[in-house]
Formats: C-alpha cells, sequence, structure tokens
C-alpha cells in the first residue's frame, strides 16, 4: 500500500473536474444561509454527516471489493434529486478519466465498460482506491474530506473569505471526518453478509431541492 496515493487521489489538484463544483455552496450563498464562517461550518459540518456519509460508505465498499454496478445502483437510490444524478455521473466519469491514466487496472475498465455515460463519483473513487492499492478506511476518508474541502473552497471564491479561516473550518472537522470514515468502513465490510442495505442512506433534503433549482439556473459560477 502506497500512502502517496492518497496523497494524489485526494489533491484538489488531481484532474477530475472536482474544482468546477461547489458541492451545494453556491446556492446557499445565493440564499444567503452561508455568508460567513460560522454559517460555511455549519454547512460543511451538515454535507459531512449526511451526503459525505453516504459517499464515503460507498467509495469504502468499492474499496472492499463489493461490486461496483450493484453500488452504482445503491447510489441512485440514495440521490433523490435528478439533477444530483447527473452532477455525480458526470464527475464519476472525469475522475474515470483520471483514473484510468493514473492507476490501470481492470476492475476500472469494466465499470467504465458497463457505466460508459459514468458510474456515481463515490462509486468510482473506490474503485480508483482499490487499484491504487489503498484500504477502504483511505477510500472513505477522501470521500469524506471531498465533500467538505470542495464546499470550503468554493466558499472563499464566491464570499471573498480568508482561505486561512476556510482552512481553519476543515480541520476543526477533523475529527468528526475521522468519525464518520470509520462509521463507513464498519459498514462497508458488512455489505458482505448484508449486501447494500448496510451502508448509510442519510438524506439532505433542503441540498436535494438547492440543486435542482440551481441547475436550472441561466448564469452560475460552478457546475453544481
Amino acid at each position: 500500500m502506497s500512502r502517496t496515493a492518497l496523497l494524489v487521489l485526494a489533491d484538489g489538484r488531481f484532474p477530475a473536474g472536482g474544482h468546477a463544483h461547489s458541492g451545494g455552496m453556491e446556492a446557499a450563498v445565493a440564499s444567503g444561509r452561508v455568508h460567513d464562517i460560522a454559517s460555511l461550518e455549519a454547512f460543511c459540518r451538515g454535507r459531512l454527516h449526511t451526503t459525505g456519509l453516504v459517499a464515503a460508505g460507498l467509495a469504502a465498499a468499492a474499496a472492499h471489493g463489493y461490486d461496483a454496478l450493484a453500488l452504482d445502483e445503491a447510489a441512485d437510490t440514495r440521490t433523490p434529486a435528478p439533477a444530483l444524478r447527473r452532477i455525480a455521473r458526470r464527475l464519476g466519469r472525469q475522475l474515470m478519466r483520471a483514473a484510468r491514466a493514473t492507476w490501470p487496472s481492470t476492475d476500472l475498465d469494466h465499470l467504465a465498460h458497463h457505466r460508459p455515460h459514468g458510474a456515481h463519483q463515490p462509486v468510482v473513487l473506490g474503485v480508483t482506491a482499490r487499484a491504487a492499492r489503498l484500504t477502504p478506511l483511505d477510500a472513505a476518508q477522501a470521500a469524506a474530506y471531498e465533500s467538505v474541502g470542495g464546499p470550503a473552497t468554493a466558499a472563499v471564491r464566491l464570499l471573498s473569505l480568508d482561505p486561512f479561516d476556510a482552512t481553519a473550518v476543515l480541520a476543526r472537522l477533523a475529527d468528526e471526518l475521522d468519525t464518520v470514515a470509520d462509521s463507513a468502513t464498519a459498514a462497508a465490510v458488512r455489505t458482505a453478509t448484508e449486501g447494500v442495505a448496510a451502508l448509510p442512506a442519510a438524506s439532505a433534503p433542503l441540498l436535494d431541492i438547492t440543486g435542482e433549482q440551481h441547475a436550472a439556473w441561466t448564469v452560475r459560477l460552478f457546475a453544481s
């Protein structure tokens, strides 16, 4: 196992397209729900324990070797908003391109063949982690961090927040991020006997609603 591979996969400069997405932050800023560091922290904490937990579970299960196609279907059922399903698959397709060039594997080829228009990004992330010889916990940590790192970076751009303060938010969430990753990994282990029902299915209805609204905007800075 290479710890450097985890750094590469979690690096925001990895060419997987995440920089173009705000994870719901643009809509939250437009509505006034996020307007300063305190509200940014509240948003990130809520996202971590809902969509972040779900993504971490899917990624850990894929890294554990569970059927990626079944996980992709499970991701669909856990993503009720059509706009967010499209975004998840678009991000998955972009990650797949980068992953196959970086860590070629038959597992990635198999998923790309059966999901030519893109699998859900957390599933691709988990299969990528497996190809890079990372652990399910590594995959869960990468997914959980991504769920808050992207919105925090977007908030800096949207609100001209001090990037040091935004980074401090992520640091304060570190223990909770570890807890989420541990919980997601434990659930992923149970998929061997319980199937995908063992995975988290936390919901974030407001993110679903604003995700649909954001997709209809004619002018926006971020794709989601």
